[in-house]
């Protein structure tokens, strides 16, 4: 109930009205029955945008911490995040990946729509990064549908790093369903999981626009970093090694008369 009201009263009327997302492709997601919505990842924006453009409900798994904070203020996230569609990972598995698998199949055999970001973490340059495997897992486990989305321009109004950026029009376009039925029962196949994940990856790349770096997200984000930070080093050693040279004509300089 909680997710109507924030959709149709609370949240959803504002951000229309604000920034009037585009759609297109919207047919292309089912009108009932479970499917998986696999989309890009630009901005923490993402999760409100792409489910303002379709009249379902659609699902996403978030992490635990948003939902058992103490106090007044864990109350209120718990409320939110659950209210606008996001469900805890089920931490019962060995790990976070098999956790959301698992909330994931939940979230299906209801027959709702389950919304995933193959690429794992948002990109920090607009990218379109390798897929995770998971998303096919998911596909094979359940024999559902997968509908390939791209959101564009959430990366400007929400910047990663930064709470607010400008203003622009989101673009949410869905792809035609695609149907993995003929790799049935091949799910433990790690060659047919990631060729399947490709597939879906190059949907999304064909639909965003997106230029393809096919290496994980994670793994860029954290070179990223560490090359920033090799920059930031090499430009204070170079400030220090400024500020200790003596000047011309300074008492520190040696005095060629002197030898």
């Amino acid at each position: 109930m909680f997710y109507w009201f924030l959709r149709y009263i609370a949240l959803g009327p504002v951000l229309r009205v604000v920034f009037r997302p585009r759609v297109m492709g919207h047919e292309n997601v089912p009108e009932t029955g479970p499917a998986i919505l696999a989309s890009n990842h630009l901005s923490y924006a993402d999760w409100l945008f792409m489910p303002l453009t379709i009249s379902r409900k659609v699902t996403f798994v978030a992490k635990a911490e948003y939902f058992n904070s103490p106090g007044v203020k864990g109350w209120l996230q718990k409320k939110f995040f659950s209210g606008a569609g996001q469900v805890p990972i089920d931490r019962s598995g060995a790990s976070a990946a098999e956790g959301a698998l698992t909330t994931a199949k939940r979230v299906l055999a209801s027959g709702e729509l389950f919304g995933i970001y193959p690429e794992g973490t948002r990109s920090h340059d607009g990218k379109l990064y390798r897929g995770k495997t998971g998303v096919a897992r998911l596909a094979l486990e359940t024999g559902v549908p997968v509908v390939p989305v791209a959101v564009v321009g959430t990366d400007v109004v929400a910047p990663p790093g930064k709470k607010f950026g400008q203003f622009t029009r989101p673009h949410v376009r869905y792809g035609r369903p695609l149907d993995f039925s003929r790799y049935e029962g091949m799910e433990n196949d790690r060659y047919i999981l990631r060729s399947i994940t490709d597939e879906i990856m190059y949907e999304i790349m064909r639909l965003s626009g997106q230029e393809y770096v096919d290496t994980y997200a994670a793994v860029a984000k954290e070179a990223s970093r560490a090359e920033r930070a090799s920059r930031r080093d090499a430009a204070e050693a170079a400030a220090g090694t400024e500020e200790m040279t003596p000047l011309p004509g300074s008492r520190q300089e040696p005095d060629a008369r002197a030898s």
